[in-house]
């Protein structure tokens, strides 16, 4: 199956109630929802990151975008699930403990999820013994944290400690004042200076890239 063009240029643009009705046309029409997802969706999200990473675009419209491909997600989720299909990874994500800051946060989960990734979301002011929970009982692999606030983001590396006995988790950390430095640090997998960066971490450290 093509690239559709009408929905990848929908989701590019944002528009919701465009993308829902494109999916739902396409799936009315027995097209393959794997291939709906992974030629003409995925590659929207992937554009629009790359885009924000050349400081193209901005927060509200990587948002706009992302809310755009969600539409989409929600009629496309149940068949894939129907289907067998299986996501490339689960991956838990949350803002560690005394920082209540949820955007950043909140786009790269949404850009996971745009890329085929089933997503944990704790929320916000997460303890390390919460994240480890996480961890262990939906048996993810991937841990994400963010924080806004050079205060909080050293409860990262208490995070990294909690999970020191778990080296099968790979731990990916991001926000405004972390480092690749910082990560080397503490001693974590990887660091996203960005959304799309921090999918394309993702990508790598489960061989999805």
């Amino acid at each position: 199956m093509a690239r559709n063009q009408e929905l990848y240029d929908a989701i590019l643009a944002g528009k919701r109630k465009d993308v829902a009705r494109i999916v739902q046309e396409c799936v009315d029409a027995g097209a393959d929802v794997q291939s709906l997802l992974n030629e003409s969706m995925i590659p929207a999200m992937r554009e629009m990151g790359d885009r924000f990473s050349r400081n193209e675009v901005f927060v509200p419209e990587m948002l706009i975008a992302a809310r755009a491909m969600k539409a989409g997600l929600e009629i496309l989720e149940p068949l894939l699930a129907a289907a067998g299909a299986t996501p490339r990874a689960k991956v838990v994500i949350g803002t560690v403990k005394g920082d209540l800051h949820d955007i950043g946060k909140n786009l790269v989960a949404m850009m996971l999820r745009g890329a085929g990734y089933e997503v944990v979301d704790l929320g916000v002011d997460i303890e390390a013994d919460r994240f480890a929970e996480a961890v262990e009982k939906e048996q993810a692999k991937i841990l994400m944290l963010s924080a806004l606030l050079t205060t909080t983001m050293q409860y990262m590396a208490e995070v990294a400690k909690r999970l020191a006995d778990r080296p099968d988790v790979r731990i990916v950390i991001g926000g405004a004042p972390v480092t690749a430095e910082y990560a080397r640090e503490i001693g974590v997998h990887g660091y996203g200076r960005d959304a799309n960066d921090a999918v394309k971490i993702v990508d790598q450290l489960v061989g999805a890239a």
